[in-house]
């Protein structure tokens, strides 16, 4: 049975967050996790007993001490408990947030927020057509694959729709820090695509200009 849709009004006023850099999670979309720290160990196991969500935010240093102010809450909604005690988990991306203010820390030490989930109302509606062009897509992303000895199935790629090829593309391309961050602000599906390609065709002169010396 297909699990319902989740609501907005649902959505958490105070959400737990997992920082973690290089890392992106957008609506819809889905990321696989290991969860091995004990701090996010007990995340995982609170939200199994709560709404299952957390939110995926990056630092904006590598000591986690101060974090973007704008992430992406996901669902879990596959699980599996290691014999280890840790987790493999699955993330499906509802809502991106602002984050207005930190909560405490729980006795586990893991991070929450504040979210204000409002300026992302659109989030939870699916998009339409981005009308992209998929022979310069195609043609950009042969090239970036290339490049980085990267492989994929091009049927897939030619049989998913718009909205859901650009998530998953922008999450699973290996993108610095700071362009993931602003893959995951741009403020239409349209606004990311356009972002994408642009991010793509600079990619591939970098690495053909650093070639040639």
């Amino acid at each position: 049975m297909k699990e319902p849709a989740f609501s907005f009004d649902a959505l958490p006023s105070v959400l737990a967050v997992f920082p973690l850099s290089g890392v992106l999670l957008l609506p819809r979309g889905q990321l696989p996790l290991h969860i091995f720290e004990p701090r996010y160990v007990a995340m995982v196991e609170d939200s199994l007993r709560a709404q299952r969500i957390i939110g995926m935010i990056q630092p904006t240093a590598p000591d986690e001490t101060t974090l973007f102010q704008t992430g992406c809450a996901g669902k879990i909604t596959t699980f599996d408990e290691l014999d280890n005690g840790c987790f493999r988990i699955t993330l499906t991306g509802l809502c991106r947030f602002h984050i207005v203010s930190e909560h405490e820390t729980t006795e586990s030490g893991y991070r929450r927020i504040h979210p204000d989930w409002a300026p992302f109302h659109a989030d939870m509606n699916a998009a339409g057509c981005l009308n992209l062009d998929r022979e310069k897509l195609e043609s950009l992303l042969r090239a970036y694959f290339a490049r980085n000895e990267m492989t994929c199935q091009w049927s897939h790629i030619h049989q998913a729709a718009d909205e859901k090829l650009i998530t998953c593309l922008s999450m699973i391309c290996p993108f610095a820090p700071g362009e993931k961050q602003a893959l995951l602000e741009a403020r239409t599906c349209r606004d990311r695509a356009d972002l994408f390609m642009t991010l793509l065709d600079m990619a591939v002169k970098s690495m053909d200009a650093e070639s040639r010396h």
